[in-house]
């Protein structure tokens, strides 16, 4: 891969990871754009050669899961409103073939998942092998928003910490390789998004009146956040979390693109060998009119 983020400096997964100890999201410039030289007319140059690359390797993930193969990829999008989770799934996920990816919307919870275990939900809808599963907010809404909202006693979402932890370490055995993605947009931005739905009527669909009572609660949700990735990050849990810059739509995308590549790169992806006889075969196509 060519290009200002491909020009041999750090993994962008080095650059975005959070490690272990305590988190400060509010130095985290959320307009930075880490491992990227260029401006958003560059991201866009690059742009076709880094969806050819990630599709290419997305295919030999499912190819590797219909030989028998057990790995998948689950990649865990979690942010304030107009962080662009949607964006996410439209320009990233839309360059792979969508019969390779299963995408998982986790809203308020209905009175049936209420009546189970907080992860009796998630575990119906992790991938399965040779997919890329997304969840679009996760299990990580039960030790933010339950926690925000005073939802549950804090012995409660604190106790889900450990189970979060443990369930990620089973995912990690069964052969799903997580990625953790904390979309980290300003206040600012979230009100220049929120103000651009209201200015366009095509646009009121997605606009909720709720959203402005959230904004109220934004340190509230950055102190969860924080406490999240300190207790279910690097150095406590099998999945680390990385906090992706995200008030420039552009640099989050061709950032989670990147996080994706260096996964499946390590993965170290072959095409599997066929299991029959390949020349046999050529041979009766060939002698058929």
């Amino acid at each position: 891969m060519t290009g200002p983020g491909a020009n041999g400096a750090a993994r962008i997964s080095d650059l975005l990871r959070i490690p272990g100890g305590p988190v400060d999201l509010r130095a985290i410039d959320p307009s930075a754009t880490p491992g990227f030289g260029g401006e958003r007319a560059d991201a866009d140059a690059e742009w076709p050669a880094l969806s050819e690359r990630l599709a290419q390797m997305q295919e030999m993930l499912f190819a590797e899961g219909r030989a028998g193969g057990t790995r998948s990829v689950l990649l865990v999008l979690q942010g304030m409103d107009t962080s662009g989770k949607g964006g996410v799934l439209r320009r990233v996920m839309g360059a792979v073939d969508p019969q390779g990816v299963q995408i998982a919307a986790f809203k308020r919870p209905t009175q049936e998942e209420l009546d189970h275990h907080f992860l009796w939900r998630i575990r119906r809808r992790v991938p399965e092998a040779g997919q890329i599963g997304v969840f679009d907010r996760s299990h990580y809404e039960d030790v933010v928003v339950a926690r925000v909202h005073d939802l549950v006693p804090a012995y409660v979402w604190r106790g889900r910490y450990d189970e979060i932890n443990h369930f990620e370490d089973q995912l990690r055995d069964a052969g799903t390789r997580v990625i953790k993605c904390l979309l980290h947009i300003s206040r600012d931005e979230s009100r220049k998004r929120l103000l651009a739905r209201l200015d366009d009527p095509t646009k009121h669909w997605k606009y909720a009146p709720g959203d402005v009572d959230e904004r109220e609660r934004w340190d509230d949700y950055l102190d969860a956040y924080e406490a999240a990735i300190e207790r279910c990050g690097a150095g406590v849990g099998s999945a680390p979390w990385y906090v992706v810059p995200a008030d420039r739509k552009w640099y989050r995308n061709w950032a989670i693109a990147r996080l994706l590549i260096e996964e499946f790169e390590d993965m170290d992806l072959s095409w599997p060998p066929a299991d029959f006889d390949v020349e046999a075969e050529r041979k009766r196509l060939l002698a058929q009119p």
